[in-house]
C-alpha cells in the first residue's frame, strides 16, 4: 500500500500571466510571501497548558506593545510587509560589469593583514537594511529559561511560525505577533536526549522536526502540539543531529550527523502508523559532511523542471556534491574546494534567480573569504548542467551567508560584522555591528560533547565557528538567534531608507538616493511596484517634498548676522542642489514659481539662485525662463559688473518674453556686441541694423585715416564674423539662421555692402562706403570672407550677377585709389586671380588691370615695403595669376625690381635650375640657402642628369663666391660632389687666407667632413699645414694630432721653418727620435731661461717664469711617456741634462738673481721628484756631487734638493709599508670570513622537496640523497637529475638550485657547486672547486656589507685616482660608470686619534 502523505497536498494557485524577463526577478519573493503569509495566518493552533508554565491568564495574546510598555522607531514585528511593497525595480540579472568588494588573500586569517576595506557605502545607498531586537519573543525566551528551567537557546527555525530550541530539550515556539503559542517537549525527555541542537518547519507550517544533541530526532505537530513520531534509529547513535531539513516533498527529510554521514529520512503512514525509514546519501568515512541545504522551490515556482529532481547540496571537508534524491539518488555535481583554511566554515545556499532570460536556481558556496556561485539548469534531456558565475572576493572570512531576496545576499564574517552585497554588482551596500546579538554559536554539537566528543578533530575545527541553526530566513527576513534574545533583519523599503536620511539631516543624501531610485540605478530596492512611469512619479513627488523642505530648512537656517560670505557659503551649499534636482525632474515650474518665490525673500539666497541657473543656460539645458526670472538674472549680472556672463546667457536665451529695446541699451552702453547682435536677430529678425550701428563706429577714423583703438578693432572683427555667419547661413554667435530666412538674410547683407551710399551719409562721402570701410580695416580677412561665401554659392544666375557685382566694386574701390597699399591691391588681385583659376570660373576681370598692379608692385621707383611687394606678387603668381601675365617681360620686371623669389618662382616653371644659383647669390636674405639648394638638386631624385649637370656647372663656375659666403659649407658641397676638382679648386685661388679657410674645413677631421670621400695627395696636406703655421700657429699641435696622414719628414721641416718647437717634437717623438724631440724641448727651456737671467728686473719676469713652468712640464712628460721603454743609459742622458739645464742659472753667484732664485729651486725640486722614479738615487747624488761647483765643498746650496729627496724617499717608504701591512691584513680578513661562511651549517626552509612536493623522506631509491643549498631550497637528488641540475665535472657531481636558477638563467653549470647533505646524517661533503657559485658569492658580498663597507683596498685605489691636482671627491655624481667609493651612501670614515709618542 501506497504511503499516505503526512501533510495536505497545496492548494492550486491561479493559472498568472507569463512574466517578462525584468519582472521575473522582482516578482520571485514578493510572490511567494504572500502565499506563505495567506497560509500560515489560515492555520489557528490551539491554546497551550498555561498552569504547565505557570503562565498568568490573559484576554488576549501579548503582543509587542504589551510587552515593551513603549514605542520604538527601529523596533518591527516579524510580520511580513506587504507582498507587492516587496517587488523591487527592474535591475539586469547578468550584468557583471563591475568590480570585486575584495580581492582574494587566502590563507591568512589575520586580519589586520588583509587588504584594506573598502569604504562605508553609507552615504551612497543610505541604510539598507533594519536590525531590530524581538522584544516579545527575547523577554519570553529568558523567561522560560528562568520560570521553567528551560535552559539558553540552541537553534532557531523561522517561517510563518519561529521555532526556538533550548539547551534542556524543549522547543518554543512563536506566532507573528510574538505570542507564545506551544512549548514542545520537557526538561525530562531534554534530560535524556540533550539539548535541541537542530530545528525545520515544512513549507505549510504544519510540522516541526527537532534533532537532538545525543542523536534523537522529534516531529511535532504544530496545530496540536503533539508529538507525531520520536526516531532514535535514523543514524549511528552516540553522534549529534548537526543539521535536520524537511525538503519541499513533506514526507521527506535530511539529516547530518557528527560523524558526517548525511542520510534520508522518509515519513509513512501505513495502516494508521506513522514510520520513518532511514537511507545513508553520504557516509562520514569518505569525508565528513557538516553542512547540507535541499532545494526549496517557492509557490509559483513549484512547477520548475527542476524541482522534480529534489536536488540536495551538501559540504564535506574538501569538496561539495549536488545530488538528485529523485526519481533515483544521482550526484550531478562534484567541486573541490581547493588551498583554504582548515578552521574556516563551510557555507551553501539556494536560491532561485532570473539569468539570461530564465529563472533558474544559484547555489552560493564559500569556505574562507571567496564566495562561488553556480547556475543549475535543466537541459532538453533531462540533464543537469552546472555553470560557474563570477566569483566573489572578500577581505573577511565567512561563518553565514544567506540570501534575503534574489538580488541580495547577507554575509557575517568571523568578527561578527554583517555585509550586505549587491549579486550582479558584488558591491557592498552596507556593514552592520552584530556585537549585541551574541551569536549563539554551535561548537558544542560539533564537537558531540554530549556524546563523549568522538569527533574528528577537522570536524571539531570547523565548528568554533558554526552558527549554521542559530540564523534562519524566510519571506525577505533573517532572525539572529542570540543567547538572550532574537533579532531580525530585514531590507528597508525605499521610501524608509530616504527618510532615514532625512531623520539624521542627511537632505544632500537623501536626494542623491532618491535620484538613484528614480534612475533605476538603486540596489536592494524595495517597495516600488508598477510599471517604470509609476514607479518615477511616486519617487518624484517625494523628492518635491524633499526639494521644498530643503529649501525652507535653508531659509530657516541662514545665519542672520554676521559677514556676507559667511551667507554666501551657507546658501552655495544649498542652492545649487535645489536647482540641479529640479532641473534633473524636468520640474522648472517648481523651480521658478515656489522655490523661486521663497528665495527671494533672502537677497542672498537669490543671487546665489540666480547664478546657479548659468551654467545650464550656457549648455542649452534650460531655455525656457519666466519673464521675472529673466529680467532679475540680467540685472543681478549688471549689479555685479559681470558682464561676460550676462552676454554669454543672453545668446542662449529666448529672449522674446523681454523688453528688447532696453535690453539693446543695455547690450551697447556695456559693450556687448554679441548679445546686441543675438538680440536684434532672434528678437526682431532684424540683420541690418547690427551692422549699421557697428559701422558708425569704425568708419569715420578709417575715412580719416586714423588708427583704431582696440575697443573699435574687436567691433571690426565682430562685423567682419558677423558677415562671414550671415553669408554662410549661420546664427551670430553660435547657432542656425532657420532655413527659410536663409535666402532672405543673404540678399540683404549683399545688399546693404553694395549700397552706394550710407543712410546718414554727407554730401562728400566716397562710394560704396561699406565695402571700403571693410577693406581699409582687414583686406585681407574680408577678401577671404567673399571667397568663403563665393564656394558656397551655387552656380545660379543670381548668384553669378552678385559675384561680378561685387569684384567690379571691388576692383572700382581699389584701382581707382591710391589710398591702398601694395599689400592691400596684391590681396585683391590674388583673390582675383585664385577665383579665375577655378574651373567654373564665371567672373570677367580685364587683363590690363593686371599689368597695371605688375607695373605697380615691380615700379623701382619706389624702394620702399620691397620685401612686401614681393611677397605680394609672389602669393599672386601662386594663386593662379602666372597665366594673366607674359612671362619673360614678368622675369625681365623682377630682375629689374631685384625680386628674386619671383625670378626663382619662374625659373623654376621653366626648370631653369642652373639660373636660380645666382638668384640665391643675389639675394641677401637667403644666401646662405644656396649650399641646401644645390645639394638638394644634385642628390633627390626626380631631376634629369642634363638638369644636374648644369647646376653643377654653375656652382664649379660660383665656388669662390661660396667659399666667401660660408667656407665650412663650401667645404662640404666640395667633398660631396666636387671631391675630383678639388685640386684644381685650390690651384684656382688666389686669396691665400681664403685658401686657407677652405683646406682647413676641408682636411681638419674636427669640422666633421667625412675624409673618406676626399683623395688628396700629400702635398695639399702640407700646403695646409704651412698656411696653418702662417696663419694659426697654435692651433697647429692639435691639429697635428687629429690628422690622419701627413708625411712626417716635411712635416717637420715646416714646423721648424716655423720655429714651432712643440710641434717640432711631437713629430719627432711620434716619427721615433726621442732624444731628437728631447733636445728640441730642451733647447727651447734653454732659451727661456737665458731670457730669464738676462732680462732686467721688472714685470717681465712673471710671465716669463710661468712660460718656463709650462716648457719644463710638458719637457717632463716627454721624458716620463718614454723612460719606461729606454734603457739606464739612454734615460741618464733625458733626465740629467733636463737637471742641468735646471741647476745651470742658480750657480750664478750675486745679488741680482736672488729674485728669482727660489721659484728655480721649486722647480729643480719638480724635476728631481720626477726623475727619482727612473733614476737610482746613489746616481741623482754622485751626479750631482760631481759637479765643479759642488765639488768645491758648497753644499750649503745644494741642501735643500738633497733633504727634499730624502724625505721624499722617507715618505715613500712609509707608504709602502702601510699599504703592505693593509693589503695583508684585508686579505687575511676576506679569508677568514670566507671559510667560515663556506663552512656554516645549511638550514633548509622546509621540510619538503621543492620539486617533487615530497616529503624529503620519501626517497623513491635507496641512491636518492637529499640535496641542501645555501638558499635554503631542498631537493631529493632523481628530482633535480630529472630538471638536468647537475653535471659531472672531473669526476665530481655538481648541483645547483633548481628554483634559483630558474630565475637567474645567467649563471653557469660550470660556476655552480653547491653543499651536500646526505639523508643519513653524514657529515657536510664538500669538494675543492676553483670558483665558488653565485649564491655564495652574494652571500659573501653582502656579509663584506654589513661588516666592513668598502674595503681600505678599494679607498686606495680611489685616492689613487686622484692623481695631480684632482680630488676624489670632485667626481660627478651621475656618473655611475666611475661612481666614487666616497659617494656611496653607506660610506663611513672612522677616524682614530694618532698613536701616543713614548718617551
Amino acid at each position: 500500500m501506497e504511503a499516505a502523505a503526512e501533510a495536505e497536498p497545496c492548494p492550486e494557485l491561479p493559472a498568472h500571466r507569463a512574466l517578462s524577463v525584468a519582472e521575473l526577478d522582482r516578482e520571485l519573493d514578493s510572490r511567494s510571501e504572500l502565499v506563505r503569509f495567506v497560509r500560515g495566518s489560515l492555520q489557528l493552533p490551539p491554546k497551550i497548558d498555561d498552569k504547565e508554565f505557570d503562565i498568568p491568564q490573559v484576554d488576549t495574546p501579548p503582543t509587542l506593545e504589551s510587552i515593551l510598555n513603549e514605542t520604538d522607531d527601529e523596533e518591527e514585528s516579524f510580520v511580513l510587509e506587504d507582498p507587492f511593497l516587496l517587488s523591487v525595480d527592474n535591475t539586469d540579472t547578468h550584468s557583471y560589469d563591475t568590480s570585486s568588494v575584495a580581492s582574494s588573500d587566502s590563507g591568512d586569517r589575520a586580519h589586520l593583514r588583509r587588504k584594506k576595506k573598502l569604504p562605508d557605502s553609507l552615504s551612497l545607498h543610505g541604510s539598507v537594511t533594519r536590525l531590530s531586537l524581538l522584544k516579545g519573543i527575547s523577554a519570553q525566551v529568558v523567561s522560560a529559561a528562568d520560570k521553567v528551567d528551560a535552559g539558553l537557546p540552541t537553534a532557531i527555525a523561522a517561517s510563518n511560525l519561529i521555532a526556538v530550541g533550548t539547551s534542556h530539550g524543549l522547543a518554543l515556539v512563536f506566532d507573528q505577533n510574538q505570542a507564545l503559542r506551544l512549548c514542545l517537549g520537557s526538561t525530562a525527555v531534554g534530560a535524556q536526549y540533550g539539548a535541541i541542537s537542530a530545528l525545520s518547519i515544512n513549507n505549510d507550517c504544519s510540522r516541526l522536526l527537532c534533532g537532538f544533541a545525543k542523536g534523537q530526532i522529534t516531529m511535532w505537530d504544530l496545530a496540536s502540539g503533539k508529538l507525531l513520531r520520536s526516531i532514535t534509529d535514523a543514524h549511528p547513535p552516540g553522534t549529534a543531529i548537526l543539521h535536520i531539513k524537511f525538503t519541499d516533498d513533506p514526507t521527506l527529510a535530511i539529516c547530518n550527523d557528527s560523524g558526517g554521514s548525511v542520510f534520508e529520512l522518509a515519513f509513512k503512514r501505513v495502516m494508521g502508523v506513522r514510520t520513518c525509514e532511514s537511507r545513508c546519501l553520504f557516509s562520514g568515512s569518505k569525508g565528513e559532511v557538516c553542512c547540507i541545504e535541499p532545494l526549496h522551490a517557492k509557490v509559483e515556482l513549484r512547477d520548475h523542471p527542476i524541482t522534480q529532481y529534489s536536488l540536495l547540496a551538501m559540504a564535506s571537508l574538501t569538496k561539495i556534491l549536488v545530488i538528485g534524491l529523485r526519481p533515483s539518488l544521482k550526484v550531478w555535481m562534484t567541486f573541490p574546494y581547493g588551498r583554504m583554511d582548515p578552521s574556516s566554515v563551510p557555507l551553501l545556499a539556494w536560491h532561485f534567480v532570473a539569468v539570461q532570460s530564465s529563472v533558474n536556481p544559484m547555489l552560493a558556496f564559500c569556505r574562507g573569504d571567496v564566495v562561488h556561485f553556480l547556475l543549475v539548469k535543466r537541459d532538453d534531456t533531462g540533464a543537469i548542467h552546472v555553470t560557474k558565475q563570477k566569483q566573489l572576493h572578500l577581505h573577511y572570512d565567512l561563518i553565514n551567508f544567506t540570501w534575503i531576496n534574489s538580488r541580495t545576499a547577507v554575509l557575517l564574517d568571523s568578527l561578527e560584522k554583517l555585509h550586505i552585497i549587491d549579486r550582479q554588482t558584488q558591491e557592498e551596500l552596507e556593514t552592520v555591528e552584530m556585537a549585541e546579538v551574541q551569536l549563539v554559536y554551535n561548537s558544542s554539537h560539533f564537537k558531540s560533547l554530549a556524546t563523549g566528543g568522538n569527533v574528528s578533530e577537522a570536524l571539531a575545527l570547523v565548528g568554533e565557528k558554526a552558527c549554521y541553526q542559530s540564523i534562519s530566513s524566510c519571506g525577505g527576513q533573517i532572525f539572529y538567534l542570540g543567547t538572550k534574545s532574537v533579532h531580525v533583519l530585514t531590507l528597508r523599503s525605499w521610501r524608509e531608507r530616504v527618510d532615514h536620511l532625512l531623520k539624521q539631516e542627511c537632505l544632500m543624501d537623501a536626494l542623491a538616493l532618491a535620484w538613484s531610485f528614480y534612475e533605476g540605478k538603486a540596489k536592494a530596492v524595495v517597495g516600488l511596484s508598477g510599471d517604470t512611469s509609476k514607479r518615477k512619479a511616486v519617487i518624484a513627488d517625494r523628492m518635491v517634498e524633499i526639494l521644498l523642505h530643503y529649501a525652507d530648512r535653508a531659509l530657516r537656517k541662514c545665519p542672520d548676522q554676521g559677514k556676507i560670505q559667511v551667507m554666501e557659503q551657507h546658501f552655495q551649499e544649498v542652492v545649487p542642489a535645489i536647482v540641479d534636482y529640479c532641473l534633473l525632474l524636468q520640474r522648472t515650474d517648481l523651480l521658478f514659481n515656489q522655490i523661486y518665490d521663497k528665495m527671494s525673500e533672502n537677497s542672498v539666497a537669490k543671487g546665489i539662485f540666480l547664478e546657479c541657473l548659468e551654467p545650464y543656460i550656457l549648455s542649452d539645458k534650460l531655455m525656457g525662463i519666466t519673464a521675472q526670472v529673466m529680467k532679475d538674472l540680467l540685472l543681478h549680472f549688471q549689479d555685479k559688473n559681470r558682464l561676460e556672463n550676462l552676454e554669454a546667457c543672453i545668446v542662449h536665451m529666448d529672449i522674446t518674453s523681454l523688453d528688447i529695446q532696453q535690453v539693446v541699451l543695455l547690450c551697447w552702453e556695456n559693450h556687448l556686441y554679441d548679445a546686441m547682435i543675438y538680440v536684434y536677430n532672434s528678437g526682431m529678425n532684424d540683420f541690418i541694423s547690427p551692422m549699421e550701428k557697428l559701422f558708425r563706429v569704425i568708419a569715420p577714423p578709417l575715412n580719416a585715416g586714423k588708427s583704431l583703438t582696440d575697443e573699435q578693432v574687436v567691433m571690426g572683427n565682430k562685423l567682419l564674423v558677423y558677415i562671414s555667419c550671415c553669408l554662410a547661413g549661420r546664427a551670430y554667435p553660435l547657432g542656425d539662421i532657420p532655413e527659410d530666412l536663409v535666402p532672405l538674410v543673404k540678399n540683404q547683407i549683399f545688399e546693404f555692402l553694395v549700397r552706394l551710399h550710407s543712410a546718414e551719409g554727407s554730401a562728400e562721402e566716397e562710394l560704396y562706403p561699406y565695402v571700403r570701410t571693410l577693406l581699409h580695416f582687414d583686406t585681407r580677412e574680408f577678401l577671404n570672407v567673399l571667397a568663403l561665401t563665393f564656394e558656397d554659392f551655387k552656380n545660379d544666375k543670381q548668384a553669378v550677377e552678385y559675384q561680378q557685382r561685387i569684384v567690379d566694386i571691388l576692383l572700382k574701390v581699389m584701382v581707382e585709389n591710391s589710398d591702398f597699399t601694395p599689400s592691400q591691391v596684391g590681396c585683391l588681385f590674388t583673390f582675383l586671380a585664385r577665383q579665375l583659376a577655378k574651373p567654373n570660373n564665371t567672373l570677367f576681370v580685364n587683363r590690363t588691370l593686371f599689368d597695371q598692379v605688375l607695373e605697380f608692385l615691380c615700379s623701382p621707383e619706389d624702394d620702399s615695403r620691397h620685401s612686401e611687394r614681393q611677397q605680394v606678387l609672389l602669393e599672386l603668381l601662386q594663386a593662379g595669376g602666372v597665366v594673366q601675365f607674359e612671362e619673360s617681360r614678368l622675369i625681365q620686371m623682377a630682375e629689374k625690381a631685384e625680386f628674386y623669389q619671383i625670378c626663382e618662382f619662374m625659373y623654376e616653371r621653366q626648370l631653369r635650375y642652373d639660373r636660380i644659383i645666382g638668384c640665391y647669390l643675389r639675394d641677401p636674405l637667403r644666401k646662405e640657402e644656396v649650399f641646401s639648394y644645390i645639394h638638394n638638386i644634385l642628390s633627390m631624385p626626380g631631376y634629369s642628369a642634363e638638369e644636374k649637370q648644369l647646376v653643377w656647372q654653375k656652382a664649379l663656375e660660383h665656388i669662390e663666391e661660396l667659399l666667401l659666403l660660408s667656407p665650412c659649407k663650401a667645404a662640404d658641397l666640395a667633398a660631396i660632389h666636387f671631391s675630383e676638382q678639388v685640386e684644381s679648386i685650390i690651384a684656382t685661388l688666389k686669396d691665400q687666407f681664403l685658401l686657407f679657410q677652405f683646406l682647413r674645413s676641408l682636411l681638419d677631421p674636427r669640422e666633421g667632413i667625412n675624409q673618406d670621400l676626399l683623395h688628396l695627395a700629400p702635398c695639399v696636406t702640407e700646403q695646409f699645414i704651412e698656411l696653418l703655421c702662417q696663419y694659426s700657429p697654435d692651433q697647429v699641435l692639435e691639429t697635428l694630432k687629429v690628422l690622419e696622414c701627413c708625411r712626417l719628414e716635411e712635416t717637420i721641416q715646416i714646423t721648424q721653418k716655423h720655429q714651432l718647437h712643440e710641434a717640432s717634437s711631437y713629430l719627432l717623438e711620434k716619427k721615433g727620435d726621442v732624444h731628437g724631440a728631447f733636445l728640441v724641448m730642451l733647447e727651447w727651456l734653454q732659451s727661456r731661461l737665458l731670457m730669464l737671467t738676462q732680462a732686467e728686473a721688472g714685470s717681465a719676469e712673471l710671465p716669463l717664469l710661468e712660460n718656463i713652468e709650462d716648457t719644463l712640464m710638458k719637457t717632463i712628460d716627454l721624458c716620463q711617456r718614454n723612460s719606461h721603454s729606454l734603457d739606464q743609459q739612454q734615460r741618464e742622458a733625458l733626465w740629467f741634462p733636463l737637471l742641468e739645464a735646471m741647476m745651470s742659472p742658480q750657480k750664478l753667484s750675486g745679488s741680482s738673481q736672488c729674485r728669482y732664485s727660489e721659484p728655480l729651486k721649486s722647480l729643480t725640486m719638480q724635476v728631481l721628484n720626477s726623475m727619482a722614479a727612473f733614476i737610482a738615487l746613489p746616481a741623482i747624488l754622485q751626479r750631482i756631487l760631481q759637479d765643479p761647483v759642488y765639488g768645491k765643498g758648497k753644499l750649503g746650496e745644494i741642501q735643500g734638493l738633497v733633504l727634499g729627496m730624502l724625505e721624499t724617499f722617507n715618505y715613500e717608504q712609509t707608504l709602502l709599508e702601510t699599504t703592505t701591512s693593509l693589503l695583508n691584513h684585508d686579505l687575511h680578513w676576506s679569508l677568514c670570513n670566507l671559510r667560515a661562511s663556506v663552512t656554516r651549517g645549511l638550514t633548509p626552509k622546509q621540510d619538503y622537496c621543492c620539486i617533487c612536493l615530497q616529503q624529503y623522506k620519501r626517497r623513491q631509491e635507496a641512491a636518492d640523497e637529499i640535496i641542501v643549498f645555501s638558499c635554503g631550497h631542498l631537493y631529493h637528488s632523481l628530482c633535480l637529475l630529472s630538471k638536468e641540475c647537475g653535471t659531472v665535472t672531473k669526476g665530481l657531481m655538481r648541483w645547483m638550485c633548481y628554483k634559483c636558477n630558474s630565475s637567474n638563467k645567467a649563471a653557469k653549470l660550470s660556476e655552480s657547486f653547491s653543499e651536500l647533505k646526505k639523508g643519513s646524517g653524514a657529515s657536510l661533503a664538500q669538494a675543492s672547486c676553483e670558483a665558488l657559485d653565485p649564491q655564495q658569492l652574494q652571500a659573501f658580498d653582502q656579509l663584506c656589507r654589513l661588516n666592513r663597507g668598502a674595503s681600505r683596498l678599494a679607498l686606495l685605489t680611489e685616492l689613487s685616482r686622484g692623481h695631480g691636482s684632482e680630488m676624489p671627491f670632485s667626481m660627478s655624481h651621475g656618473d655611475t660608470a666611475t661612481s666614487s667609493v666616497f659617494q656611496n651612501e653607506n660610506f663611513q670614515l672612522h677616524l682614530a686619534p694618532p698613536p701616543l709618542a713614548e718617551d
